[in-house]
């Protein structure tokens, strides 16, 4: 039986993303110049980048049987992912992300969990061959802490590689501390890994192997126990938004590293994807094939 190279144990959301000038103090109305329903959800787009880096891929999901739903099987088809462990929750609605995207780039979101919140372990004991079976397991923060922690006892007992990110930032807990000592990489920015333990090597002595902190315009640092911390410059590119940038840089680098590649290489190939993912609209506008990728590495 083949088995999928990285199983994303995957949030979903519509992104309704109106675009304004600056952010909004409390109870201003602005004018937005435009609107648009997109896909997303970290969880989804991880999985959408990891196949276009040329992963063969797998979600275990729970989304909404309503028009947004559609919107996400859609999308998983045309992009050549597994959807085999993807429930639809009859009579309820998927996840929403509320985004605004100022005119520096920047964006600031509200998620809505709708049908991500009722994913549970149940869904990753159905899935637990195909886990079983991959290189490399992905989970965030907009799943249930313990279902990421399911998957992550599963994927270490079998010698597979687990890549968190532990956004959006949620409080300190037993599972929260277990989960990250079965964490081969994770994948936060400045504030989540403060949210974690307050720095790099505070969070590595929890029992992470690697942190990838990303840094924006300035790319990302690796940091492991016993390495001098590296530094991947961050790329001249225009920015049209910085929507799904570090879910670009985790579904790439799981797709490096499923691939069997260092995991320095795929760090530099994550960022470089991560960096070609805010010229284009929305979490997948921008989103490169791994050919994209190659080509500006030359």
């Amino acid at each position: 039986m083949t088995h999928p190279a990285v199983v994303c144990i995957a949030s979903w959301n519509a992104d309704l993303t109106s675009r304004v000038a600056r952010p909004l103090a409390v109870g201003e109305t602005v004018a937005a110049h435009g609107f648009t329903v997109s896909p997303g959800g970290k969880g989804s787009n991880a999985a959408v980048a990891a196949a276009r880096m040329g992963a063969d891929v797998a979600l275990v999901a729970r989304i909404g049987d309503d028009a947004f739903g559609q919107m996400a099987t859609a999308l998983w088809s045309d992009e050549g992912i597994d959807t085999q462990h993807v429930v639809r929750a009859a009579g309820q609605a998927s996840g929403v992300a509320q985004i605004l995207v100022y005119g520096s780039g920047d964006n600031s979101i509200a998620v809505s969990a709708g049908a991500n919140a009722g994913l549970d372990v149940a869904h990753v004991e159905a899935a637990r061959s195909a886990i079983a079976g991959a290189r490399v397991v992905v989970a965030s923060n907009e799943v249930p802490i313990a279902v990421a922690l399911a998957a992550f006892r599963i994927a270490r007992a079998h010698a597979v590689a687990t890549v968190y990110n532990p956004a959006p930032a949620v409080p300190s807990s037993a599972a929260l501390i277990e989960l990250l000592s079965l964490c081969d990489v994770i994948t936060p920015n400045a504030g989540e890994l403060s949210a974690l333990g307050g720095d790099a090597q505070s969070v590595l002595a929890m029992g992470v192997k690697a942190i990838i902190v990303t840094l924006g315009a300035d790319g990302c640092a690796l940091y492991r126990s016993g390495h001098a911390p590296q530094q991947f410059a961050g790329w001249p590119v225009d920015v049209v938004d910085t929507v799904g940038a570090g879910d670009t840089l985790t579904g790439a680098l799981a797709a490096c590293l499923a691939s069997g590649m260092p995991l320095e290489r795929a760090a530099l190939y994550a960022n470089a994807a991560a960096a070609l993912s805010v010229t284009g609209t929305g979490a997948l506008g921008g989103m490169p094939s791994l050919a994209q990728v190659e080509a500006m590495l030359v």
